[in-house]
Formats: C-alpha cells, structure tokens, sequence
C-alpha cells in the first residue's frame, strides 16, 4: 500500500492561530449588531426595554449598599457611565468568547449567545411596568446576533462533506463579507434607533417652551450676605448645571406633560389625579431647599442649594384623606424608583413640602426629574427626593418599602449635620489664612460652624446669612498658621445645640458621620 504525499502547492485544511481571532472578532461583531438592533426594536415598540439598559438596572437593583458606595465615591455623577462601560466590556468578552467557542466547539458560541438573550429577555419582563411586549427587543435581537454568527464562524472551517474536494481551505473572503454585513447592521440600527428615540430632545423641545407661572407664595430674597463670594467656596445657590445627580435611572425617563399625571391613592377616603395643567392652576410656592444625598463621604459634594417652586404635598394629602393607620407615603418614579416617606413629615404644616415643578427660575431639568419631583427637607433623597414622580400612595411601613430599604438601608433617613471645608486646599502662604465651607442641618439649621488646626483650640467661624433653615449656610474663618504642614478640621452645632460627631461611619445604612479635614502645606 502507498501513503499519500502532499504536494507544497496544496492548500492545507484546517485552521491557524490567526483563524481563531477572527472567530473571536466575528463574536464581537455579531453580539453589537444584535445588542444594536435589539436598541432598535426597543425604540420601536417599547423604549424600556432597552437589552443593555434593563441589564444594567437589574445590576443596579442588585448590588449592595457597600458596593454602590463604592462606586459613588470613586465616581461621583459619572457612575452611570462607568457602569454602562464596564458592561460594555463585559459583554464585548463574552461575544469574543462565544466567537471563539463557535469555531471550536459548535454549537456552543451560538448557545452563549442564545443564553443572554433569554437572561435578558426574562429581565425586562420582569422590570416594573413591563409587559411580555419587553421581551422582543432581547429575542430579535440575540437571535440576528446568533444568525451572524454562526454564517460568519462557519466560513472559517474547511470543508469536511465527504463529497467536498479534499484540502479545501477556509472561506476568509466570504468570512469577511459576513462580517461586514454584521458591522454594517450594527451601525445602520444603532442609528435607526436613536432617529426614532429622539425623544429626549422632543421633550427638552417642550420643557423650553414651557412658561411656569408666579409663584403665589413667593420666597424671600437670598441676602446679600448669603453668599461669601470666595474662590473654591460652593456658590450659596448650586447652579442647575452643577446640582449633583444620584438616581438609579440609566436611561433618563422622557415625559411629556402633555401626557403625565399623578396619582394619588392608597389608603385614603378620595383617591384622585392631578394632570399637568391641573397642577399649574394650583397655588404654587417657592422655597430655598437644600437636598443632599445619603451616599455623600463626609466631605463630600452629593449636596446643592436650590431654588424650587410646587405646590405643597400636605396640600395634595389633605385632598386625598388618608385614613387611620397610615404612616408612610410611598413615592413612585416612572422608572420604578420607590421611595418611603413618613407621613407626618408630609403633613408637617412647619415644612416646605413640594410637589416641585420648577428650580431655580426654569422648569425642573430633565435629569432632575421634570416634569415633577418630590422635595422634602430634612430627609435624604433616598427616602423623599423621587424624581419623574407619577404616583403618592398612602400606606403603611408594615406593608410596603421604599426601593433601597430591603437592600440594607435605613426605612427612616433623617439628615445628620454636616460641614465641609472648601478653601483653602494644597499650599498657602504662611500667615492669616482664611478658612471657609459650607455646613448643613436641613429643617433645623446651623447654630455654630468650629474650626482647629491641628489639635489646637476650636476657632468659632463667621456664619453667613440664610434664608431659613432648610438650606445650607456658608462659614468663614481666619487661622494664623506658620510654615509647615498642618491639618485643618470643622465641626458644625445645629440649631437645637446638637454637636456634629466626630464618630467616623460609612453612608450605609443611614448617612456618614464624622468631621472633614484637610491637609495643607504652609509655606
């Protein structure tokens, strides 16, 4: 019997290192063209339900409270994005992995692939609000990725049909044109969807129209001296710009007034809805309120003033009558946000309650909740500030929690007195140097803002005028330090005499504590 030789000329069967990076690219590009076009589907029939947006709230939803602090004070207002890119990576892997399982072991890569659709699908039916309508942008989607995939990958194996000539080589150039046409349809969906959701400049279009009516009950002047007017010190109002953004909506809800409304409902004797024209016909108020939120480090900047103009809950309340034995007044987002708040807090007729509309001087951001939020001073936002609000239901804390409470914090978030230095930081000249911040007891206010340096006496600061009690008020002070490094530390007293401890806690599970210090070098 003779063996067989094979001519140099022949083309060898099989495949090369180089195959297998195109497997795993071909992976890549299969999973953005089906994530694109599940983005596609979702603006077309149910914005919500967006693959990677429920995704990353089912994430969001699961974390724990440490983690979540983690992320905020790591990075601040730009979690979101971190988040969302971290995903993106994620996913990016996985389809990497399944491309190269495609060509090793099929049809495992197809099966990956199948596997997070179906997760994915299951996920956005079971967000609030869904519908079994959710589930198609997740289905389309990875079973297009799946497609692509399996036609791409397959062109990078050679022929093994008995009937096929032998040492037939791969199929790079039809490999390349599958995966074309998977970069292609990636780009041509992702940008269909965002053609057909451009909703979010359709409702900014509407909010700039919209001309907020006087204030029947107008707030009183900010004084002329409110504001210290010094280099690095927070303005004592935050521009709407700079106010901080802590929610737990990746995708920022887009509301029409036209369309929203608020329910008002539970136990109560008069259920009712208030539309958006309903609600500016209203009496409405101003009221300057600072909002801070629980996850702030101490020393943080999770904290801004504002100007906001409503209509008072307890007035809404009072229409609803709630009925014996309720106690809590549970908030809901239109993204599903839930947030509990006591109900006498509501009702308090001493507290600046608003169904808010406006902040300062324009209507409400979208990021911040337009066309309606909850503002409520003297709690956290974790426990009050619901942005996107669409619905007040009277209840109780035995049956129902807000969202963040069954993932370990607190049911009760009252605001625990700040303080924070703002200048001076780095290097300073030796001599008076001048020390200042801002301090915070929301509904209580500030009574005494101390600073030391170092473990000497505690200096009383210069406290700047306020409007009330439920805004933060800026403080000053001089030093006289000599060269060298030195640590500057504040305490703030509240105006029922409460001293800020110096206990050092975490912000779960209700708030950090602890005073603020600063190091800087004298020269």
């Amino acid at each position: 019997m003779t063996q067989a030789t094979e001519s140099p000329t022949t083309p060898r069967a099989g495949r090369s290192p180089r195959d297998t990076w195109w497997a795993a690219l071909a992976g890549v590009l299969a999973g953005a063209a089906g994530l694109a076009v599940a983005e596609l589907v979702a603006a077309l029939v149910a914005p919500g339900a967006s693959t990677l947006f429920v995704g990353g709230a089912a994430v969001v939803d699961a974390v724990p409270p440490w983690l979540k602090d983690f992320a905020v004070e790591a990075f601040g207002t730009n979690d979101k994005a971190v988040l969302l890119g971290s995903m993106g990576v994620v996913l990016a892997l996985g389809a990497a992995l399944a491309g190269w399982l495609e060509l090793r072991r099929p049809p495992w890569g197809a099966l990956l692939i199948g596997a997070v659709g179906v997760v994915g699908a299951m996920v956005a039916v079971l967000r609030p609000g869904a519908t079994p309508l959710w589930a198609l942008p997740s289905i389309v989607g990875i079973g297009g990725a799946v497609l692509l995939l399996r036609s791409a990958v397959a062109r990078l194996r050679p022929a093994t049909d008995l009937r096929a000539e032998a040492g037939t080589a791969v199929d790079r150039r039809g490999f390349l044109v599958v995966s074309g046409i998977a970069a292609g349809v990636a780009v041509l969906a992702l940008a269909g969807s965002r053609v057909v959701s451009a909703g979010s400049a359709a409702v900014n279009v509407v909010r700039e129209k919209i001309r907020l009516p006087a204030a029947r009950e107008t707030a009183p002047p900010v004084p002329a001296g409110a504001d210290l007017e010094l280099d690095g010190l927070a303005p004592y109002v935050t521009p709407n710009p700079d106010f901080y953004r802590i929610d737990t909506a990746l995708r920022v809800p887009q509301l029409d007034p036209a369309e929203w409304s608020l329910e008002v409902h539970g136990m109560v004797d008069e259920p009712f809805t208030i539309t958006w024209d309903e609600l500016l016909a209203l009496p409405l108020e101003e009221h300057h309120v600072t909002l801070a939120c629980v996850s702030n480090a101490v020393g943080g900047d999770l904290v801004g003033n504002a100007l906001w103009l409503g209509y008072p809950i307890r007035a809404l309340l009072e229409r609803a009558k709630p009925q014996a034995g309720a106690d809590m007044v549970l908030s809901r987002s239109d993204d599903g946000f839930t947030a509990g708040t006591p109900l006498d807090v509501l009702q308090d007729p001493d507290r600046a309650n608003l169904l808010a509309i406006g902040m300062n001087g324009e209507p409400l951001p979208v990021d911040h909740g337009f066309p309606a939020r909850l503002v409520v001073p003297g709690l956290y936002g974790y426990v009050s500030a619901t942005k996107w609000v669409t619905s007040l239901k009277v209840t109780t804390f035995d049956a129902d929690q807000g969202y963040w409470t069954p993932r370990g914090w607190s049911a009760l978030g009252p605001i625990k007195v700040q303080s924070r230095i703002d200048v001076p930081r780095g290097s300073v000249a030796a001599g008076a140097v001048t020390v200042a911040g801002v301090a915070w007891a929301q509904h209580t206010g500030i009574g005494k803002v101390e600073v030391r340096a170092d473990d000497g006496d505690w200096v009383t600061a210069e406290l700047a005028e306020t409007t009330g009690s439920d805004t933060w008020r800026q403080w000053r002070v001089s030093l006289d330090l000599d060269a060298g490094d030195h640590t500057l530390a504040v305490r703030a007293t509240d105006a029922d005499g409460l001293v800020q401890t110096d206990a050092e806690a975490p912000p779960a599970p209700d708030g950090a504590t602890g005073w603020h210090t600063v190091d800087v070098s004298v020269g």
